[in-house]
């Protein structure tokens, strides 16, 4: 069973509830879908047994000795991608879409195409079974079919080593990664936090699994700092026929446990809120829950 938890911003808890759900398992796949900044392996500490290069795109090149300065190159770029600086001609690498038109119209060749392929595939073992995650270098592109790698690598893994269950930490917002993120999984689980922008985006969440006909849970993390507003969210949610499986509460030892490295599972279980937890994902991953998520 593939269950996604995912978010409609960041900084709602997302990351610290999948910590959390991959220590209540052994035997689990835990696949880390934010590319842009992955961080459930500081948590886990896996051991990197391999490392994939992600090519993402390819860049413009000059070589200057052959340059005749003809500047056609910068007369052409759509991206402003080429400037003229002193004597020389540069290209900036954050504005380069990669598009191949300065090397085809360059009449001396000069400018030659490199691939983009600092970003990183990774995968390997952690204490409750395996992880894969994916880094996607600064300034790079195509975090969706970065996430889709993940993703096949984490079903690879479920097959080779026989887990049954697989956590998959989505990034924030309803972006290309998200979508690959969800795209057939059997279940989401959408955090959420008691904020006017926290319900605009669970409700910009909610339009995303609809369209995919995925029928979402709701967590609303730190319920308790704005009851007003967790009342408001339970009820648009029983409205859209939306099942709030669970409210947590506001929990110092959460930050603590980060700060340490470890999931709050780990660093406090018999805490309040490691209990509160436990009882969510045991309805996720009951027979009865899932009947009804799938």
């Amino acid at each position: 069973m593939e269950i996604a938890i995912i978010s409609g911003k960041g900084g709602t808890g997302k990351s610290c509830i999948s910590a959390a759900f991959a220590t209540l398992q052994n035997d689990i796949v835990l696949a880390d879908c934010d590319v842009d900044a992955a961080n459930l392996y500081l948590i886990f500490n896996p051991a990197c047994e391999k490392e994939e290069v992600f090519v993402t795109g390819q860049k413009a090149v000059i070589n200057q000795t052959k340059c005749l300065k003809c500047y056609q190159c910068i007369e052409h770029c759509r991206f402003d991608a080429i400037i003229k600086e002193r004597d020389s001609i540069r290209i900036l690498d954050p504005l380069c879409d990669g598009c191949l038109l300065c090397s085809r119209i360059c009449p001396s060749k000069a400018i030659s195409m490199v691939k983009e392929d600092k970003s990183r595939l990774y995968s390997g073992d952690f204490k409750n079974g395996s992880m894969v995650y994916g880094k996607l270098a600064p300034g790079e592109e195509n975090s969706g079919k970065l996430v889709n790698k993940v993703r096949e690598k984490a079903k690879q893994l479920a097959l080779k080593k026989g887990h049954k269950n697989t956590i998959i930490d989505g990034p924030p917002g309803i972006g290309c990664a998200v979508i690959s993120t969800i795209t057939g999984v059997d279940a989401v689980v959408i955090v959420t936090e008691p904020t006017k922008s926290g319900l605009h985006d669970l409700k910009r969440s909610l339009i995303i699994t609809q369209g995919f006909n995925l029928k979402a849970s709701v967590i609303i993390n730190k319920y308790d700092i704005n009851p007003e507003m967790s009342i408001i969210i339970e009820k648009y949610c029983q409205q859209n026929n939306t099942e709030v499986i669970g409210k947590i509460p506001f929990d110092p030892l959460v930050v603590k446990a980060m700060v340490d490295c470890k999931s709050i599972i780990d660093y406090a279980p018999d805490s309040e809120i490691s209990k509160n937890l436990h009882d969510i994902y045991m309805k996720i991953f009951s027979s009865k829950t899932q009947n009804r998520l799938l």
